[in-house]
């Protein structure tokens, strides 16, 4: 049984208004720091802001404050991004699946990076990430995939090798296979229609939607 979803307004560049429709609801929305900046142009209330406040608008801090969101402040010298805080203080509140919105930017190829990576090493909760035009989609287990039919999916593995990869509703369908991390057998795979499944035995995969967001 679900135990709760939580939406994460990550920094960077703004993201399209149109995303809404695709944010689920009810949702625990926490805000990463500057990624405060995305609730207003999304329409959402915030209920957590985390970080150390370095880079969110103190005036728009003010306000969902006053509108009763609280503030969970961090030093600036700190071991952990904004996001991953914010990720923690959702895990904290025992939800079980949640989804990042922005933090994609290629300005900080850096912060991108490792965004991909505390994302695949997030093992306590769901995943989905809307960055920049694309979707991704955390997979350990099974995973239902939504989009375009001809839509493009590309798989790939993170933390070592993914085993017993299969496939359903995809032109090039997997059956319990082994995509090697560094493989590029799994890019450009499309949908034949507007759902599929991808399911993993072992190991994590990386389910990327390219334009999904667009």
């Amino acid at each position: 049984m679900s135990r709760g979803t939580a939406i994460v307004l990550a920094g960077g560049a703004q993201v399209r208004s149109s995303l809404r429709h695709l944010l689920p609801k009810p949702a625990l929305v926490v805000a990463a720091d500057s990624g405060l900046a995305q609730a207003a142009h999304l329409g959402l209330r915030v209920d957590l802001i985390v970080g150390d406040l370095d880079s969110a608008d103190p005036d728009e801090v003010a306000a969902a404050q006053a509108a009763g969101a609280r503030v969970e402040r961090h030093p600036e010298d700190k071991d952990a991004t904004d996001l991953e805080l914010a990720l923690a203080a959702v895990s904290s509140r025992g939800m079980d699946e949640a989804v990042v919105v922005g933090g994609a930017s290629l300005t900080r190829t850096d912060h991108f990076i490792a965004n991909v990576l505390l994302l695949a090493a997030e093992a306590g909760m769901r995943l989905r990430w809307h960055a920049g035009d694309s979707i991704v989609s955390v997979v350990r287990g099974r995973e239902q995939l939504s989009g375009p039919k001809g839509g493009v999916v590309t798989l790939l593995s993170v933390a070592g090798p993914a085993t017993g990869v299969t496939t359903e509703g995809l032109q090039w369908e997997l059956e319990d296979e082994v995509l090697d991390q560094g493989s590029t057998r799994g890019v450009s795979n499309t949908m034949t229609g507007e759902t599929a499944t991808v399911s993993v035995a072992s190991g994590v995969l990386l389910a990327i939607q390219p334009g999904t967001n667009a």
